[in-house]
């Protein structure tokens, strides 16, 4: 795969990246969406029931996504007219801004406090379907989740910005050696072919310095571009298309919902040949090269402390102003030298890792499409292994920079005005797996976006704690937007609506960030209020009960059974939580006073059960069924993303936890087969997690590499790379274990640049399935203490300093 302009050292590291050899053409884009918008008008936006399929099976299973962070885009490869989806990350319908404003917006919560108590005096009465039908009635909101359930629809929905097509004038007629390829390694999509003896380059990337996408047309002999390009818009918006100075268009738009303004400017610059911007499009006869600069952005602004009577407390960006200097500036450094500093941006993050597994090269180089069919029907692909970890691991870089919002349940990537779930947050496992390797795999920049987007749910979330709760602190729901949206939802399926824990569990990931890092700076400054406030919530939560239990009364395990008096999942959240608060009080100095709540909570919290059937019991009741093999294994956090059960310290609740992933299954959906991958390694059955994370490949994952539901989304790329990361290396045990669930496929290889907790930077080694050596890297001098089977050894370290460990 050509590199074009990247630096000598840049074209050596080609050997992650996977393509595909046949074109994908345009046919699905007048069923979904593409340069005919006026179809939209006829079709119905797809709900939440009707998330199970998407119709533009190419852009979904055969597109290459490529991103900054804030702008994503598709790449389909059509020889005759390329077509390439847009998005922007902030670019959202609904808010206080939709047509009848901020009070219609804002004023959802219900004043369900006081019946907090009549619903626990029916669970003491053992009335459990009276604690129901009381939890049903008052704990959802007027806000619907369906786009066409409401007009204005106020939650809203993360939505397309539209498509790009580059019509070329040639054929497939006499084309050969055609490959669509993206490389890991650079960040960059390539498409090239030959046509009638002139060999076509395309590239492709988005930069996170310049903030905006290029794109390079070229061919071996000069003259040869012929190319028209023309935008079609997202169709629920009112805009024009204007000429922006002689090279190039400006497309200034604003939502029909809420009047969110957007922009997208496009310039073109041609080597030979003539340019022009009439009629709304860019045409160029005869070049010998031309590249396009495309940037994008939105008038909104993030908001920590919303004006609740302000419809615009999320309008604070003009577009315009910032597009034109994105743009300008990336103009006037030219290719060469966007491509060079975007290459050098990414491979800072994404070459902090490599991965060996068993001395596998590219030698058996194919398209990804037939590697992933090969292995579906049993063929080993060590290489496809290790191709997928560092995919998502690029997919995270590609979604989630600093400075905008973290990565949705798509990511970045989404071709439709509505799409599954809305694309929206969804806090009740989906939005934390999407960050579950950020710190391990050493991209612990890539979380910082999520903690921005805690930061805008803290005081929203404190109205919705103390209406719904009657208590302190703040917590968010199953499904947040952009726009602070904290409340339940509208439906009294409680199965999925009801989750007051998922403030706390995002919460988590502020101290586990912390424990990473060990910047106690964050610490102070950002981490601690929000836990802080986060563990208010969950100690004023518990019940207390007369017999001197706590319990979270009324709670769930979320999408999954009945009402409860404390289900395990709530407690194993408030574990969490709560540990951490104490810790983080106790680094600080601070709040001695809350300090003996959280640890009396703590002391006197219900405890884990063990059920008839030897299983971790998922609610207060044994009722658990071993046939049942739904996708959500709730229970089980306190085993992963948690640290209150595992073999070495609980190995009797590891057990029953092991119970609980034999009844359930080794198959579900992507994500969930991701979730499971990473408890059997937790585990510590290297085999069995192997066989989870071959059925995520053969079963959960579409032909490029993206995780499926179905439909495509994106938390079973992070949750499988998250999960290979645990079979090689733990550390939320307070010490670092090497190879704690190392298959027997996985014989010899190496995984350098690790990150543990106690900011540790690991490289380990093996050969003949044992370790040889691991080197260990201090961040901040800390003690370390290492584990490897049932070996143990203790070091003192100094900052900056290296140790090499063997056992």
């Amino acid at each position: 795969m050509m590199l074009g302009a990247l630096s000598a050292t840049a074209q050596q590291k080609t050997a992650l990246s996977y393509w595909f050899d046949t074109p994908v053409t345009l046919k699905g884009q007048q069923v979904w969406y593409g340069g005919h918008p006026e179809k939209w008008t006829h079709k119905k936006p797809i709900s939440a029931g009707d998330t199970a399929r998407n119709p533009d099976s190419d852009w979904e299973s055969k597109s290459l996504p490529i991103g900054n962070g804030s702008i994503g885009a598709n790449i389909l490869g059509s020889v005759e007219a390329e077509r390439i989806t847009l998005n922007e990350k902030t670019l959202w319908r609904g808010g206080p801004n939709t047509k009848k404003g901020a009070a219609y917006y804002w004023d959802v919560n219900k004043n369900s406090a006081h019946v907090m108590q009549e619903i626990r005096d029916a669970f003491a009465a053992n009335d459990w379907e009276k604690a129901s039908q009381l939890t049903r009635k008052n704990f959802n909101s007027p806000v619907p989740y369906e786009s066409y359930a409401e007009d204005p629809f106020r939650f809203g929905s993360f939505t397309t910005m539209g498509e790009a097509y580059i019509e070329t004038g040639l054929s497939t007629v006499g084309m050969s050696k055609y490959r669509r390829a993206l490389s890991l390694d650079s960040a960059l999509a390539t498409v090239s072919f030959v046509k009638d003896e002139v060999s076509y380059q395309r590239e492709y990337f988005i930069s996170y310095p310049a903030n905006v996408m290029a794109i390079r047309y070229k061919a071996s002999r000069p003259g040869k571009q012929n190319l028209v390009f023309s935008y079609a818009p997202n169709p629920v918006s009112t805009g024009k298309m204007v000429a922006d100075g002689k090279n190039g268009l400006l497309w200034d738009a604003r939502l029909d919902n809420n009047d969110m303004q957007y922009a997208i400017r496009i310039r073109a610059i041609n080597k030979g040949g003539s340019l022009s911007n009439e009629g709304g499009k860019l045409t160029v006869k005869g070049a010998d090269e031309v590249v396009f600069l495309i940037s994008a952005d939105t008038d909104y602004k993030a908001n920590n402390n919303p004006d609740y009577n302000d419809p615009k407390t999320y309008v604070g960006v003009d577009p315009l102003a910032t597009t034109h200097d994105w743009v300008s500036k990336a103009e006037g450094k030219g290719y060469a030298q966007l491509l060079d500093e975007h290459y050098k941006d990414y491979s800072r993050l994404f070459n902090r890792v490599s991965l060996n597994l068993n001395d596998v090269d590219n030698a058996n180089d194919m398209p990804i499409d037939e590697r992933l069919a090969n292995y579906r029907k049993g063929a080993k692909d060590f290489y496809l292994e290790q191709l997928y970890y560092q995919f998502g691991r690029y997919l995270l870089i590609a979604s989630s920079r600093p400075g905008n919002m973290p990565a949705n349940l798509q990511g970045v990537w989404h071709n439709n005005v509505d799409g599954p779930w809305r694309v929206d947050y969804h806090n009740n496992i989906n939005l934390q797996m999407n960050y579950w390797p950020a710190c391990t795999t050493n991209l612990s920049e890539c979380e910082l976006p999520l903690f921005d987007f805690i930061q805008t749910q803290v005081k929203p979330g404190e109205k919705t704690a103390k209406s719904y709760y009657g208590t302190r602190g703040w917590t968010t729901s199953v499904s947040s937007n952009i726009f602070g949206f904290t409340s339940p939802l509208a439906s009294e399926d409680m199965s999925w609506n009801f989750s007051p824990f998922a403030g706390p569990w995002l919460a988590t990931h502020l101290w586990d960030y912390y424990e990473y890092t060990r910047d106690k700076k964050f610490l102070s400054e950002t981490a601690y209020d929000i836990i802080k406030g986060s563990a208010n919530f969950a100690t004023d939560y518990l019940w207390h009960r007369k017999d001197g239990v706590y319990t979270a009364a009324p709670s769930t395990s979320p999408e999954h059974g009945p009402i409860d008096e404390g289900a395990t999942f709530a407690h194993a959240v408030i574990r969490e939580i709560l540990l951490d608060a104490v810790e983080a009080s106790k680094i600080l100095g601070k709040d001695a006073k809350d300090r003996k709540q959280w640890e009396d909570a703590l002391k006197h919290i219900a405890p884990y059960q063990i059920g008839r059937y030897g299983q971790l019991m998922e609610w207060s009741k044994d009722i658990d069924d071993p046939k049942d093999e739904h996708r959500h294994v709730n229970h089980l956090f306190g085993l992963h993303p948690g640290r209150t059960i595992s073999p070495i310290t609980t190995p009797v609740l590891a057990k029953a936890s092991k119970v609980v992933l034999e009844h359930r299954g080794d198959g579900a959906t992507g994500w969930s087969m991701g979730w499971k991958l990473n408890q059997w390694a937790r585990l510590h059955d290297g085999n069995h997690a192997y066989k989870l994370y071959g059925n995520l490949l053969k079963n959960g994952t579409l032909d490029n590499l993206w995780d499926t539901h179905a439909p495509f989304q994106i938390d079973g790329n992070f949750g499988g790379t998250a999960g290979i990361t645990e079979m090689l290396m733990q550390s939320h045990m307070g010490f670092i274990h090497l190879l704690p669930a190392l298959p027997d496929a996985w014989q010899k290889g190496s995984i350098k640049g690790l990150r543990a907790k106690g900011n540790f930077t690991v490289d380990i080694y093996w050969d003949n399935g044992r370790l040889t050596k691991a080197v260990i890297l201090s961040g901040s001098g800390e003690p370390c203490q290492v584990r490897y089977g049932d070996k143990v050894k203790k070091m003192k370290t100094q900052k900056g300093k290296t140790y090499e460990v063997r056992f």
